[in-house]
């Protein structure tokens, strides 16, 4: 190529050279702060807290495949466990309880989906979590684009005694693709 210069170690220094030039002459005039007195400490990071070791029992899977929750396609489905005030349900919709956990289940067979499941939600009673959102998706990789997960997930959470009422999320939360449950604390 006949306009390339290939770049020499002296060019690179009579650049660098060139440059320092300019950077002093543009701060000829400059005139230091004067100094305040003032010392400044730079902030160590904290140091993490090791979390304890505990083993975990082994988590039991107690979920039927064969109980199913009526679901009908294309509407926004919901279950309020019996005895619970209908209020709860449309507090659940409006978000009146701040989501403190999330379960993607994207892309798991049934089986690991209904495992992971039941290890969340044994987790979440460990901690007291009161809201959780579990994303099992719209179905639109899956064969005929039908959602596998959603009716499952629907009839594994009414099984749980622990769930007090679930809801289809909002847009922005995942909207048919995920849904809000309410779990019950215990004291």
């Amino acid at each position: 190529m006949a306009g390339d210069k290939k770049k020499t170690p002296s060019s690179d220094t009579e650049n660098s050279d060139e440059d320092s030039a300019l950077f002093r002459e543009a701060m000829r005039d400059v005139i230091p702060l004067p100094s305040s007195g003032r010392v400044t400490h730079r902030r160590r990071a904290p140091k993490p807290i090791p979390r304890p070791i505990v083993e975990t029992p082994i988590t039991q899977d107690t979920l039927s495949d064969h109980i199913s929750l009526e679901i009908q396609e294309g509407s926004e489905w919901s279950y309020l466990r019996p005895g619970i005030p209908r209020q709860t349900l449309r507090k659940l919709r409006r978000g009146h309880w701040k989501i403190q956990a999330e379960l993607d289940l994207h892309g798991m067979t049934r089986d690991q989906a209904r495992y992971a499941l039941v290890a969340f939600l044994d987790e979440c009673g460990k901690y007291k979590v009161r809201c959780v959102c579990i994303i099992h998706g719209r179905g639109l990789s899956s064969k005929n684009q039908e959602p596998v997960l959603k009716s499952r997930i629907g009839s594994w959470l009414a099984q749980r005694d622990d769930v007090l009422a679930f809801c289809q999320a909002n847009p922005e939360q995942g909207g048919s693709g995920a849904v809000l449950v309410l779990l019950k604390v215990s004291a």
